[in-house]
């Protein structure tokens, strides 16, 4: 069977595809592959100019340009050769020493992968595909959410709403407001997000550029690593490893985004029970069905496909920031096959912001089942009335304000000022606690 979006094992490849095809950029074994085969490069290039063989500024160039030009046939060609030395590093090895052999400079060949392990180029490659990944994809999809968020929080800022507290009714609020609170959480977990660093692995077999400082023990390795890794490369390097990176720095993104998953997750819960409650509808769209049974059906389903990806998203990012610095001496092999998914939980995430910007452009705003929930809900102002009764030193306030509302089904308008009305205070103040309504005690 030919593989297609129809047979694809995971929906990441099949019916998300659409969604999720540019993470492939990042996270396919081409990605891999193509990094991969850009550190070798960067390696080779930073030997000859630091005179460890004659430079050669027009084989640079090529070198560079394979990297830039680098196909899918490409990756093939190395794939092939994957399949002889079953070893997909030493793969691209002999793949960069070929083409070296072709632009006719064959001689500098055996400086390619001089004194490396394979992890000084894993731990290389997948930190720089990473780091774009979130810098060009994730972070663009978050911040960008919560923009949208802003916004809508700036639209509806003046919409007072009745809040609810364990499910009951409680002191109103303004829906821009409650907005407001996922705007800010997000905004906090990004701003710590970017604290993180992009960490990498360059050290030698097992980190101690044992084969660099026996051939050359004059030489400076631990410099040329750093300047080669921070200023070639762009990510930071680690001093003191194994022969693989610690992925502590990479456990802490995961955390950082299931953190701000978690939040996305109480936004979808939150505006699928506020449309529940008909304080938004939702557009419909010629054509589209709700339920293969219930013609009249609206259902929210762009909040719960995000919901139901953002819980695939954080299992796989709770176990990928426990497993990954785990590693049995100075390495085992376990985290190379776990490395691999670390795209999947970025696709979910991916998928379910994209849901979430679907689903809010949809919203339209009931303001009449808002002010009809807030109209019939007059006991809420009780808060408001036994304070205010406190700051006059009014004997036992709140008592009073309980037997009035506590448990009672319907505490409308009249009830409460008939109440008012009764109590033995002066008109100014009487007339101060009538003019507190459910619609306008909001606070600040």
């Amino acid at each position: 069977m030919q593989l297609s979006p129809l047979t694809a094992i995971s929906p990441i490849d099949g019916r998300y595809n659409k969604t999720t095809s540019s993470l492939a950029e990042y996270f396919s074994e081409y990605a891999l592959i193509k990094y991969r085969l850009k550190v070798e490069v960067e390696y080779f290039i930073l030997l000859g100019e630091k005179k460890f063989f004659k430079p050669n500024a027009k084989l640079n160039n090529q070198l560079r340009q394979l990297v830039e030009d680098f196909s899918e046939t490409d990756a093939l060609e190395i794939k092939k050769t994957e399949t002889i030395t079953n070893h997909d590093v030493k793969a691209v090895e002999y793949f960069l020493k070929n083409r070296i052999d072709s632009f006719g400079a064959g001689a500098a060949k055996e400086w390619v992968h001089f004194g490396l392990t394979s992890q000084d180029i894993n731990n290389t490659a997948v930190p720089m595909l990473w780091k774009d990944s979130i810098e060009l994809s994730y972070l663009p999809a978050i911040i960008n959410l919560q923009q949208h968020l802003h916004k809508l929080a700036q639209n509806w800022a003046e919409v007072p709403m009745l809040a609810r507290t364990h499910g009951q009714a409680a002191s109103p609020t303004r829906l821009g407001k409650e907005l407001m609170v996922f705007v800010e959480r997000l905004e906090d977990q990004i701003q710590l997000f970017s604290y993180i660093p992009f960490s990498a692995k360059f050290g030698g077999a097992t980190g101690n550029f044992n084969a660099h400082h026996v051939a050359f023990p004059k030489y400076d390795w631990v410099k040329f690593a750093n300047e080669f890794v921070e200023e070639k490369l762009g990510i930071q390097r680690q001093q003191y490893t194994t022969q693989i990176e610690h992925y502590d720095t990479l456990a802490a993104h995961f955390d950082a985004i299931k953190r701000m998953n978690n939040i996305l997750v109480d936004l979808c819960r939150d505006i699928w029970t506020y449309i529940s409650m008909d304080y938004f509808k939702q557009q419909t769209k010629k054509g589209e069905v709700g339920s293969s049974a219930m013609p009249h059906k609206v259902n929210p389903i762009d909040f719960e496909n995000a919901e139901g990806n953002l819980g695939i998203a954080n299992a796989l990012l709770e176990h990928l920031s426990a497993k990954l610095p785990v590693s049995r001496l100075q390495r085992d092999l376990t985290d190379s096959t776990v490395l691999r998914n670390i795209g999947v939980p970025v696709a979910h995430t991916i998928l379910s912001i994209a849901a979430i910007e679907k689903g809010l452009n949809k919203l339209i705003l009931n303001e009449a089942k808002l002010k009809a929930d807030l109209e019939n809900n007059w006991a809420v102002v009780a808060e408001a009335i036994q304070t205010i009764l406190r700051r006059e030193n009014y004997p036992q306030p709140y008592e009073a304000l309980k037997d009035l509302t506590r448990g009672k089904n319907t505490i409308d308008k009249k009830a409460m000022h008939d109440f008012i009305g009764k109590l033995k205070v002066s008109p100014e103040l009487k007339k101060e606690l009538k003019a507190v309504n459910p619609h306008n005690y909001t606070g600040i």
